[in-house]
């Protein structure tokens, strides 16, 4: 059988190299992100709040950054040379932050974004562009690709956390960059089978001087550098980081009600749908976004982690979250083509609404285990059934969101509704880091005080049940008003 046949009956070759490139930086981003937090206010002593602010402005700041990350390549590097600089930069960063000291960890961290941001949005960019218009199996190869994300995301909360819990969490850092070099290793190995997707617009120009004696090639990398300092900066001053986020929301929202005035009523109307979802979609992941702060201390603190005789780290809780999806992923994908041929498929606001009932949900599992608490500690199913129903959530939510962006916009305007979207999750992840401070103390344990789990699950229970509460009501709410959202739309579904 040829070469050639095979792409035909299967999926270009590409796919499953860029599939294990994409693995690996998972694994190297969702491995430091689990041990993050608990690294922040254990090992460095900082104290919840202030943990809580740092692990949202650096999950923020990693949504924003691939907004410029694709520009760069799309103007200037192509895809597969911002994959190759971007995954390179994430294992350095992670190398720094082995160093041990809360300096490392903040340069490290502003490294990482930079990396993740040129890496992140480019490498899903080559599987898009390794078929053609209207291939059919484009949808099944995205499906493949985002087993991959969760293939990595699952190892990172498994091996990565463990690792860190056992030995210590620079062990957990150092195994993450090695996991990155071992994603850049396999991009490069398949590189012959998407060169012809991932070149730079101008390969000619892009080594010859331009800017006085220095190449687009030189400005570019000069340019990331520069970045790294400003978000180090950024880092170490979350309230101005939040500030600059707000900023650039007002400006983009903005452009958004420009473009639909200049195009007319119905333009104007699908922009303001956009928007009134993009504002639903911060309060999700805002809520969801708890995975790796407030809950991870929750199974420290409050949950009973042993199974057989063995403790799971409370890193480790995270691994239920891709666990569930590459479990549920593709019977969500499948539910929803079957419920489009019968005309039952509900509407993009419908299933927000259930996306955020059903997050909502997941936290009212914690008032219902917190009686049969045993020394203040809820049994693991806690957590086991509340990320259940966060993921399910999540699969109402995440794929949708991003097909209606494509959908909702017109084409010249798609990288920019794009890089909103983005932005909106990366507000989300700001406002997590602050949702979070209700569950925190501003102090660290003096020396010799003990946790009082008593005072601890109390808090946790009440703050977890309010934000159920919260969560249900506005999922309700958005179902409710689903009918008129869904009339800007003007038919798209």
């Amino acid at each position: 059988m040829t070469n050639t046949t095979l792409v035909e009956k299967g999926h270009p070759q590409g796919l499953y190299w860029l599939f294990a490139a994409e693995m690996w930086e998972r694994f190297c981003y969702y491995g430091m992100r689990a041990l993050l937090l608990l690294y922040l206010v254990k090992s460095l002593a900082m104290g919840d709040n202030k943990g809580f602010a740092v692990y949202g402005a650096y999950t923020a700041l990693v949504y924003v950054m691939p907004v410029i990350g694709g520009r760069i390549a799309d103007q200037v590097l192509g895809s597969r040379l911002a994959v190759l600089f971007g995954g390179l930069m994430m294992a350095i960063g992670e190398f720094l932050i082995v160093g041990g000291t809360e300096m490392l960890l903040f340069w490290g961290m502003a490294v990482i974004i930079v990396g993740n941001g040129l890496f992140k949005p480019n490498i899903s960019t080559m599987v898009g562009k390794l078929y053609a218009d209207g291939d059919p199996r484009k949808d099944s190869g995205f499906t493949i690709f985002y087993i991959g994300i969760n293939l990595g995301a699952l190892l990172a909360t498994t091996v990565c956390a463990e690792v860190g819990n056992i030995y210590g969490a620079k062990y957990g850092f150092a195994l993450a960059g090695i996991g990155m070099l071992l994603g850049i290793v396999v991009f490069q190995m398949g590189s012959k089978h998407y060169e012809h997707v991932s070149a730079p617009p101008s390969p000619d120009t892009l080594y010859k001087p331009k800017y006085g004696p220095l190449s687009p090639f030189i400005a570019v990398v000069l340019g990331c550098f520069a970045l790294i300092p400003l978000l180090y900066f950024l880092l170490r001053n979350t309230t101005i980081a939040g500030y600059v986020l707000l900023a650039v929301a007002v400006y983009v929202i903005g452009s958004l009600i420009a473009r639909g005035v200049k195009d007319g009523k119905v333009q104007l109307d699908k922009m303001f749908g956009f928007i009134i979802l993009m504002l639903f979609n911060v309060v999700f992941w805002a809520c969801f976004e708890q995975a790796g702060s407030s809950l991870t201390l929750f199974a420290e603190r409050n949950v009973d982690r042993h199974i057989f005789g063995w403790e799971m780290g409370a890193a480790t809780t995270q691994f239920f979250n891709p666990a569930y999806i590459l479990l549920f992923g593709s019977i969500f994908s499948v539910m929803w083509v079957k419920l489009k041929l019968i005309g039952k498929d509900p509407s993009i606001p419908m299933k927000f609404g259930l996306g955020i009932l059903q997050l909502g949900l997941g936290y009212m599992v914690v008032q219902l285990a917190a009686p049969m608490a045993i020394e203040y500690q809820v049994p693991l199913w806690t957590l086991a059934l509340l990320y259940m129903l966060h993921t399910t959530g999540e699969l109402f939510l995440s794929p949708i969101g991003l097909s209606m962006v494509t959908k909702l916009v017109p084409k010249d305007m798609t990288a920019t509704a794009m890089g909103a979207w983005f932005l909106s999750i990366a507000g989300a992840n700001y406002a997590a880091g602050l949702l979070a401070t209700m569950t925190g103390a501003d102090h660290e344990l003096a020396e010799g005080e003990v946790l009082d789990k008593a005072a601890s699950l109390v808090t946790y229970v009440d703050v977890y049940t309010n934000i159920g509460f919260v969560t249900v009501g506005i999922g309700l709410f958005l179902m409710v008003i689903s009918p008129l959202v869904n009339k800007l739309f003007h038919g798209i579904r």
